[in-house]
């Protein structure tokens, strides 16, 4: 750091900062087991963590090879271009990573709050405490003015202390250097530097609270004495110019282990831990709860993520149920599935990580500033590929089984079969591996979407770019699709298989309308062949289409619908609704006449029951094209009673009262 930017007076200039005007919910505080805001209304927050902004991990901007910590990565870029140009990097890296829009769309989705992960770095240089520096409180008082525009509460986050917390890239550990736990120095100056920080912010409401310090994991000693000492010892300082803000205390092991830091010492904190990789049942975080329960006090789920759109979504239904705000990881990265955002690579950036893995040569200095840059300005929101399934599964999916279409896909037209509805696994679609509970993974191909289906890169033509891999058997994609014209259609299939085997069936609203269809072998897993499917009477209208794989072991790339001749019947003198009529006559002895409606091509199934259960008779058991249909039922060999005629046609299931007498 340059003198220049090292003020030891910045205190004053902090203390007579001016907060800028915005709508006032008084303070977040905790009370009992509930955060409550200055109104008294209990607030469940619902937060992303602005990861990677402030410290940069290599895992986000794909150096993980080379340079995972933050400082590493700086090296890295100090070494090829020099400290001067990557200063000016960096000061752009974070003028556009975060932006007023960011917040504004953060807002727009649905957060309520941003868990800022802050370097201290920017804050205070190293082994100088009482010295601080304008950069990072500059960045702060930016957000907070974006979230206060927006009424988003933003909790500041101490992701990197001095020494660091843990001995991972994540709290930029340098072997080097005393850690945080075996230096008073350090110690005293993350102690400082809170006191700092809430000496500015004292009197700003949408200052949701302070993170004391991100994901310890040191062994420290029976009862975590050492942190709890260090805790305590930040708390003072806090509270000597700051009584209003909640105080979030996280456990040691990242976030998950809370010996020695109970009971409380503050009448305002609450307890934050984190949670990745395991089961989303009600055990998982029942030692959490008994916390609650014993010391009434708030829990917050600081950090989570990093795993499929249905571990997502059961994760936060748990939360939200025991009552429980979160806080997701993270908002965008470098070719990312798991976060809202997602930015392109390009290829000049690609290059730079090629020579940083030692497979390309040495580029000249402008061309690796140029590159930069430009990796900079694709993490721009206006950049950024938005992923609606993760949205999606953050904030509709913990309370509904339903799905929703991912894309707008028409009958006649390719449904590229990558675009399957948003929603659960079973539901929207079923693959066998679809969560990281432990010991493994969802999205083979890691590419395009969150869930557990397997997507790739596609050479085919045409595709939307990707394809769906890895297909086991048993599993099952659906789509949401509008049919323009009733009429025949022919189906193909555009399919890559490397080896015989594969089988599929298609569906129509839960009904087959197709035989098992055989998949050949074409030669690869990308050399594609388009496989006729055969012709299918389809009625115009909203529906669902799924393709089932019976046997897996290929690739996928589209499904085409070709009209092939059209329905002369006029649409409004098609069936509008499923329906089974009573029968007529009713009672009858021994013949009575059974009328249904279908709407589209489906598996019928017309069958009697008797009063416990008991299947007497299958009327009709076949396709058959939508209309109106009357079957005649002889109960001759039928004795006395009550009995029930069931219609079964996809997914619509009606029952009706029948009675002979004789």
């Amino acid at each position: 750091m340059t003198p220049t930017r090292i003020l030891s007076i910045i205190v004053v200039s902090l203390l007579t900062f001016v907060p800028s005007d915005a709508r006032s919910q008084g303070f977040l505080h905790a009370s009992g087991k509930k955060i409550l805001d200055g109104h008294g209304n209990e607030v469940l927050l619902r937060g992303i963590g602005l990861g990677g902004w402030l410290v940069p991990e290599g895992y986000m901007l794909e150096t993980s090879d080379f340079a995972s910590s933050p400082s590493e990565i700086r090296k890295k870029i100090a070494d090829l271009i020099g400290e001067a140009n990557t200063d000016q990097f960096y000061q752009h890296y974070r003028s556009t990573f975060i932006t007023r829009r960011d917040i504004d769309s953060i807002a727009h989705w649905g957060f309520n709050s941003v868990r800022l992960p802050m370097h201290y770095n920017l804050f205070t240089p190293r082994g100088q405490p009482g010295v601080y520096l304008a950069e990072g409180f500059a960045i702060v008082d930016s957000l907070l003015s974006w979230c206060e525009a927006n009424h988003i509460y933003l909790i500041l986050d101490l992701h990197c202390a001095p020494g660091g917390q843990n001995n991972d890239n994540i709290s930029d550990y340098d072997p080097a250097y005393p850690s945080l736990w075996d230096s008073q120095l350090y110690k005293t100056q993350t102690i400082g530097l809170w006191d700092t920080l809430a000496h500015r912010y004292a009197t700003r409401e949408w200052i949701g609270g302070y993170d004391l310090l991100n994901e310890t994991a040191r062994d420290l000693g029976t009862g975590n004495i050492p942190l709890r000492s260090l805790f305590v010892d930040i708390t003072n300082a806090i509270r000597s110019v700051d009584t209003n803000h909640i105080i979030f205390i996280e456990g040691n092991w990242y976030a998950t282990d809370f010996g020695g830091l109970t009971p409380p010492w503050d009448n305002n904190m609450a307890y934050s831990f984190h949670k990745y990789w395991n089961a989303t049942s009600q055990s998982t975080i029942s030692a959490y709860l008994d916390i609650r329960s014993t010391y009434n006090v708030p829990l917050w789920l600081g950090e989570s993520g990093e795993n499929s759109n249905q571990w997502f979504a059961e994760t936060i239904a748990l939360m939200e149920a025991n009552g429980i705000g979160w806080s997701w990881w993270t908002h965008k990265k470098i070719e990312g599935i798991t976060g809202p955002l997602s930015a392109v690579k390009t290829p000049e950036y690609d290059y730079l990580l090629k020579y940083w893995k030692g497979q390309a040569t040495k580029p000249a200095v402008a061309y690796a500033v140029d590159a930069l840059n430009g990796m900079a300005a694709s993490l721009s929101i206006e950049r950024c590929f938005v992923h609606r399934d993760v949205l999606d599964a953050l904030f509709r999916q913990p309370s509904t089984d339903a799905t929703l279409p991912f894309a707008d896909t028409a009958i006649p037209g390719i449904i590229y079969l990558v675009n399957y509805d948003m929603g659960k696994n079973l539901t929207a679609y079923s693959d066998v591996d679809y969560e990281n509970t432990g010991n493994g993974s969802w999205n083979s191909g890691y590419q395009y979407r969150n869930d557990g289906v397997d997507i790739e890169r596609c050479s085919d033509f045409p595709s939307n770019g990707y394809d769906v891999g890895w297909i086991s058997s048993g599993e099952f994609l659906g789509y949401t699709v509008h049919v323009a014209q009733s009429g025949t259609y022919a189906v193909s299939l555009r399919a890559a298989a490397n080896a015989s085997g594969g089988k599929v069936i298609l569906k129509m609203d839960g009904g087959s309308i197709s035989s098992f269809l055989y998949i050949p072998v074409t030669g690869g897993w990308q050399s594609w062949q388009t496989i006729d499917l055969g012709q299918y009477t389809l009625t115009a209208g909203t529906h669902v289409v799924s393709i089932h794989f019976f046997f897996g072991g290929f690739n996928v790339n589209y499904l085409d619908f070709a009209l092939v001749s059209a329905d002369v019947r006029k649409e409004q003198d098609l069936p509008a609704s499923f329906a089974l009529e009573q029968n007529y006559p009713n009672p009858f002895n021994p013949i009575t006449k059974i009328q249904f409606t279908i709407v589209n091509r489906l598996l019928t199934i017309v069958n009697v029951y008797d009063l416990v259960g008991r299947e007497v008779a299958t009327l009709v058991n076949e396709v058959k094209p939508p209309g109106t249909y009357t079957i005649e039922f002889d109960g001759s060999n039928l004795a006395s009673g009550v009995y029930f005629c069931r219609l079964q046609a996809g997914t619509f299931v009606h029952s009706r009262k029948m009675i002979v007498t004789k």
